[in-house]
């Protein structure tokens, strides 16, 4: 067992305690310990050790990754030990969790030893990494023999694994569980008793392991840690888990202006979830702000969740750029540039060649060819509704005729809406 260094802590008191822990927590399994060891904690001046496990299978860091790592820091300013695990073995299983299916890309040691570094430097903007241990479970597992392994699977039964929710609902439909599947909570649950940890954090599909943990834990006559579980951060589209496969994320590495403008996107129902998860505004504050203008409240959560981030002024930048160019109708600076060849055109589009000889193309088919809208039917649907201007020497003129054939000229912007833009560069 790793044997760690003790401190001594002095640490407010219990309740102002449990109001921080409390904050954006879903489940807390069992609630009624973590009063109790708290104060014990607080009568020893030893600090409670609080794991946060991680495993580096991608190297972008979004806001919902920052739900548990805040927690994390919360515990840190408390006085406690925050204990990160980078599980560069559990991630050569791949954590069945929330799945229905086994997971198909298998990541090498160096893939994952590669992202684990990265994952650090950006955990490093949430948590204090002066203060915190970090730890590989491959420094245990990567020395265990196969004797070793049998005797950690025989401390877990077959019917014990399929009261997992996911394994239950696979084994259900007829779909497959491998057996390298099963060792992931096993592990996940193994980590705990290495690092002795009090506390673990992590969302609330992690129950099963959190529970097996303290199983194992109880075996090895260790105290058993309390799970602390945070809601799912929902994502952009106000549904479905915050996650960069569906392009409904805000990632931290971002710029501030790249996360301004998807914070504008948040839909209004999630609001609350964003202000209670993502910052530090008073719950009763944040119920006042919710009652204003939502732009106004979205602007307020950008500041705060951007600033801390970046450096303030840099939040403070984007929140003024977003007004004056999309809120303001100021054109933006950073306008993307379309490359349109004539020729090229004429053998795409030969019901078009005439208006080309003469540098001119109907103006459903520009928003068409310059990706502003997918289709000449959604094109002429924009231009009905009074959502399409050119520039020419940055000053605009509406476009009102879908069939209109438009002359064509170098460096003119073609906008459709507050958001889309485009700057053409045409080429014989």
């Amino acid at each position: 067992m790793i044997e760690f260094k003790k401190r001594s802590m002095t640490f407010p008191p219990v309740e102002e305690q449990l109001s921080i822990i409390r904050r954006g927590v879903e489940k807390i399994v069992p609630e009624e310990e973590l009063a109790a060891r708290l104060a014990k904690s607080r009568e020893t001046g030893t600090p409670l050790r609080v794991k946060y496990g991680i495993d580096p299978t991608g190297i972008d860091v979004h806001l919902g990754h920052t739900v548990p790592l805040r927690k994390l820091r919360q515990f840190q300013e408390l006085g406690h030990q925050a204990v990160i695990i980078i599980g560069n073995y559990t991630a050569l299983v791949g954590d069945p969790s929330g799945r229905d299916h086994a997971r198909s890309k298998k990541l090498t040691a160096d893939d994952v030893e590669a992202n684990a570094r990265d994952y650090l430097a950006q955990v490093g903007k949430v948590v204090d990494m002066s203060r915190a241990e970090v730890h590989r479970n491959g420094d245990w597992f990567g020395k265990m023999s196969f004797a070793d392994v049998i005797q950690l699977c025989g401390k877990v039964t077959v019917a014990q694994m399929l009261t997992r929710d996911d394994f239950a609902k696979r084994h259900g439909a007829g779909t497959p569980i491998f057996m390298h599947e099963c060792l992931y909570p096993i592990m996940q649950a193994w980590d705990s008793v290495v690092i002795k940890s009090d506390i673990e954090l992590g969302g609330t599909e992690q129950l099963y392991s959190f529970m097996l943990a303290r199983d194992l834990q109880r075996d090895q006559g260790l105290p058993q840690q309390i799970g602390v579980m945070s809601p799912i951060l929902v994502g952009l589209d106000g549904e479905r888990r915050m996650g960069k496969s569906l392009g409904n994320y805000i990632g931290i590495g971002e710029s501030p202006y790249d996360m301004m403008k998807k914070f504008m996107q948040v839909p209004d129902a999630v609001m609350k979830m964003y202000f209670e998860l993502l910052t530090s505004v008073s719950l009763d504050e944040v119920e006042t702000i919710l009652a204003g203008h939502p732009k106004d409240a979205k602007l307020r959560l950008a500041r705060a969740v951007i600033g801390g981030y970046h450096p303030a002024e840099q939040a403070e930048e984007a929140v003024a750029r977003w007004q004056r160019e999309v809120s303001g109708g100021e054109l933006p600076a950073d306008i993307p540039v379309v490359t349109l060849s004539l020729s090229g055109l004429a053998t795409q589009l030969p019901q078009c060649a005439a208006d080309l000889g003469q540098r001119k193309l109907a103006a459903v088919q520009l928003l068409k060819v310059t990706g502003l809208a997918p289709s000449t039917s959604e094109g002429a649907r924009l231009i009905a509704q009074g959502g399409v201007s050119l520039y020419i020497n940055d000053q605009p003129t509406p476009v009102t005729d879908a069939k209109a054939a438009l002359a064509l000229e170098d460096n003119m912007l073609l906008k459709v809406g507050k958001k889309k833009i485009a700057r053409l560069s045409i080429q014989p």
